[in-house]
């Protein structure tokens, strides 16, 4: 007679999460938050940035259209 044995499956952590916790174990309260401020700022750059070149765009064709003769 063969018993029960309970399987117990345990979720690997992911890469982010691993990052996170050697980020904890390495870092500093204040240097964790100087990091994650630091990489706010470079989204926010980058976001503008797209703006910036979308406006430049749109500036770019209504100023390539000739009036229209009426």
């Amino acid at each position: 007679m063969q018993s029960a044995t309970t399987v117990r499956a345990t979720a690997l952590p992911s890469v982010s999460d691993a990052l996170r916790a050697m980020e904890s174990l390495l870092m500093g309260a204040g240097q964790r938050t100087a990091r994650r401020n630091a990489w706010t700022a470079v989204l926010e750059d980058r976001r503008r940035a797209k703006d910036r070149t979308e406006a430049q765009h749109v500036l770019e064709a209504v100023a390539s259209r000739r009036p229209q003769a009426t």
